[in-house]
């Protein structure tokens, strides 16, 4: 049996599973509307009180006189379930930092080896003095210090931040998740200087060498295993839908590795269907679930108000579990693979609209009449952003993945931009927002000068838009010629170039705002900056520096 086969064989357990999960759902009653599960962020009389700690006291009163509706209480949160809170955000400080710091050391990293790659695109004789410094190389370094180093660890971060929280229970083990976070990164490391050195197993998302991806692999094992425990061990009734979405990208992302890189199973033809079943599914099944779990959260939190539907919500998440499996063979459209299985890829690509219109909807009508308050909230701000550049990219990739699209666009830079809108546009921003609202937390400190907040959000945004627009339409033109008979190939190339220095210049702008964003971070974890909230990571007074903070 080949790895084709066992590949299928294994998303249709996958969706079996998840199909008796979804009808233990039914049964359990959890699609029926759920007010009281839709509240489970908030302490008893904490709805009406907005909260957002990257806001100084000021600001914090601003946001709360814009949000103000009227019946809201006036009464402070429950005391015993704010000390609950605080319990499990002090459990969890130290493995959260840790991963948030490698998190912005490989942003920085890969953002920077990003941008050496795409100035090489339209300067190619720039650094090729040695091996190490060509596109080939320094792309996959990029793509490696990016996917791994960056949103890997902000993603883990996330999760263990939030699970202790919506579990109302300290996390359980956390020197076995600080374990897994050691493992991973030295992982990362290594891989990296591996690729730099030319050693590499060719594939893209798993260039990382097996050897070095068995670490990665005992990492991710070593953080499940206390997060599950945690779970098993949940003090809260309702188990909120960040904590599925969370908790399924966790094992998800495990299980995808693993398979992905089983040494001596995949080869030619069905080692490329594997590796689009792997490259996409990283997107798809852990990403995008843990993004869009924390949009749950921090959205609602901050504007103080629970989701509109918590139906849509669960909908949503088993929608694209049952949907997205087999998402990533559109990328072998006209490639010598059966023809059922890029048509099997194409009809779960347009029913990925079902799960992306369920959650935009949602969101929708969850910030229906809220939408200024954007104005005031920096964190709410990149969440607002990250979950349009959702609703935008998901809705493209459906569409591209069609033939009549992918006879233009297959081979050509409008893929690239299409990746970045996903990863950068919707995913970055989105773990830049969670950041912005933990770290205060994390540390019991504020962010010392919030006007970079706004620099670095603006920088950001406006770097990608300038990459996608201009990258996307040089694509397009660069799929048409090469489509032209009559025109030779290196016109399709030379009509690229004008758009690959406006892709260099939006990627100059998100390297700036990373240089902002890293440097407010390193100043906040240093103590740099006015004294505004006091406390240090191990106050005696965590209680008074969560209210503090918008409780």
């Amino acid at each position: 049996m080949d790895s084709a086969i066992l590949s299928l064989l294994g998303a249709f357990l996958l969706s079996i599973i998840g199909l008796f999960g979804f009808i233990w759902s039914l049964r359990k009653g959890l699609l029926v509307e759920n007010p009281k599960a839709a509240s489970a962020i908030f302490a008893s009389g904490e709805i009406g009180h907005i909260d957002d700690p990257a806001l100084g006291h000021a600001g914090q009163k601003r946001l709360q006189a814009a949000a103000a509706e009227p019946g809201d209480s006036t009464h402070p949160p429950d005391a015993r379930e704010i000390a609950d809170r605080v319990a499990a955000d002090r459990s969890s400080a130290f493995p959260v930092f840790m991963f948030i710091a490698f998190a912005c050391m490989w942003l920085l990293f890969g953002g920077i080896a990003g941008l050496t790659a795409s100035l090489k695109l339209h300067w190619p004789d720039w650094l090729v003095s040695e091996a190490w410094m060509t596109f080939g190389r320094i792309r996959t370094v990029h793509l490696t210090a990016v996917l791994y180093g960056w949103i890997t660890n902000a993603e883990l971060g996330v999760i263990i931040w939030l699970m202790p929280r919506l579990l109302r229970t300290p996390l359980i083990g956390p020197m076995w998740i600080m374990l897994g976070g050691a493992l991973v990164n030295v992982a990362i490391a290594s891989g990296i200087g591996a690729i730099g050195a030319g050693w590499t197993d060719g594939m893209e998302y798993l260039e990382m060498p097996w050897q070095i991806g068995i670490f990665f692999a005992a990492g991710m094992v070593c953080i499940i295993g206390p997060v599950l425990y945690t779970l098993v061990n949940r003090k809260s009734e309702s188990l909120y839908v960040t904590t599925w979405y969370h908790t399924a990208g966790l094992l998800w992302i495990t299980l995808l590795f693993i398979v992905g890189k089983m040494p001596g199973v995949h080869f030619g033809v069905q080692q490329a269907a594997m590796n689009w079943w792997y490259g996409h599914n990283v997107l798809g099944l852990w990403f995008t679930p843990v993004a869009v779990g924390a949009i749950y959260y921090f959205l609602p939190k901050i504007i103080a108000r629970p989701i509109r539907s918590y139906n849509l919500s669960i909908l949503g998440f088993w929608t694209l579990a049952f949907f997205y499996a087999q998402v990533g063979g559109h990328h072998l459209v006209g490639g010598p693979v059966p023809g059922w299985l890029v048509t099997l890829s194409i009809v779960q690509s347009m029913m990925m609209i079902i799960p992306v219109l369920a959650f935009s909807i949602n969101m929708g009508l969850t910030m229906k009449g809220r939408m200024r308050l954007g104005v005031y909230s920096p964190t709410l701000r990149f969440m607002m952003f990250g979950g349009l550049m959702y609703l935008l990219s998901s809705l493209q990739g459906s569409f591209e993945a069609l033939r009549s699209v992918q006879a233009v666009t297959h081979f050509t830079h409008f893929t690239v931009a299409h990746a970045h809108l996903g990863a950068y546009g919707f995913v970055t921003m989105v773990l830049f927002g969670a950041i912005y609202f933990m770290m205060p937390r994390i540390l019991h400190w504020e962010w010392p000068f919030p006007r970079l907040i706004s620099w670095h959000f603006w920088l950001a945004a406006v770097g990608i838009l300038i990459y996608f627009v201009g990258l996307s339409y040089g694509g397009w033109l660069q799929g048409l010629a090469m489509l032209d008979a009559s025109r030779p190939f290196m016109d399709s190339v030379a009509v690229t170039i004008p758009w690959l220095q406006w892709r260099s210049v939006g990627g100059a702008l998100m390297v700036a705002s990373h240089l902002v964003f890293v440097g407010h971070f390193l100043a906040m974890a240093l103590r740099f900056g006015p004294d505004r909230a006091g406390a240090a990571l191990f106050s005696t007074q965590p209680k008074a520096r969560e209210l503090a903070h918008g409780e």
